[in-house]
């Protein structure tokens, strides 16, 4: 059966008001033949995120307005193995032994990280394939031990980059200035394969005014990314609006006009 995200928007919603209309969903659920897989919510930005089985989006509309009325603004079709990738699960998170109450449910509001090896095919011209094959592998492992380190979720591999999900927009630019001193560590002692490594951020919800899982974020990390010069990090307002590590330094880089975007975006460098 087809598999879809939903979004809804609710002024000023509680947990237990979404965990109220969940449940009612649940409850006639067998009645429409739709499975509620489960949900995200963010208090903050008042905003709720379904995953549901389902027919069509017709069907989806007309459970939550019989369960509630609360009919979500948007729906996307979605693949399961996306889903996991970006958000972690495909299920209600399930309470541990310790915690036997309701486990909380996590935002689906996700720092979205693009990395690039700078001049990589001009480095594959001059050194040939078995030599860059070699650097790319070292490359390959400092990054993802980044990643590692800082709960990154590994979604593409680009062959030259990464294309990284967090929860957390600190563990994000963490990640970010982790991946620069290790390079600028590697490149110290082995001046000889010496790498350079651009790195974009952007973020945003699941759902938006398209079909794709946090499309415009994830094209937005994409063109910011490609905006960065080697050893740089830059970042869009809402990544670094949402830090809360003081201790990060942020500079101005002005403003820039993005394809596909019909406003320039404010962007920061990040000093390391």
């Amino acid at each position: 059966m087809p598999l879809f995200m939903d979004r809804h928007f609710s002024e000023n919603p509680t947990r237990e008001a979404i965990e109220l209309a969940h449940q009612k969903d649940l409850d006639i659920q067998e009645k429409y033949g739709v499975k509620f897989v489960t949900y995200w919510f963010d208090e903050t930005r008042g905003t709720t995120f379904c995953l549901v089985e389902a027919e069509s989006e017709s069907v989806i509309k007309r459970v939550h307005e019989e369960a509630h009325g609360d009919i979500p603004g948007e729906i996307i079709p979605v693949d399961p193995e996306t889903v996991k990738l970006f958000l972690g699960r495909i299920e209600d998170p399930v309470p541990s032994r310790q915690h036997p109450e309701p486990a909380q449910i996590d935002s689906a509001f996700r720092i979205i990280m693009f990395t690039d090896l700078a001049g990589s095919t001009a480095m594959t011209t001059e050194l040939g394939d078995k030599k860059s094959m070699h650097l790319l592998r070292i490359h390959n492992v400092i990054t993802r031990n980044a990643i590692k380190a800082h709960d990154g979720r590994e979604i593409k591999h680009t062959g030259d980059g990464f294309m990284v999900s967090f929860t957390s927009a600190d563990n994000a630019v963490k990640c970010a200035i982790s991946i620069q001193h290790a390079f600028n560590e590697h490149n110290l002692n082995n001046p000889e394969q010496s790498m350079h490594v651009r790195i974009g951020l952007s973020a945003g919800e699941p759902v938006e005014e398209n079909n794709d899982l946090f499309g415009t974020s994830v094209q937005m990390a994409s063109r910011v990314c490609d905006a960065t010069e080697a050893d740089q990090i830059l970042v869009v307002e809402l990544v670094k609006q949402n830090c809360s590590n003081k201790q990060f330094q942020f500079r101005e880089f002005g403003e820039k006009a993005f394809k596909g975007f019909n406003e320039p975006t404010k962007v920061y460098q990040v000093i390391e």
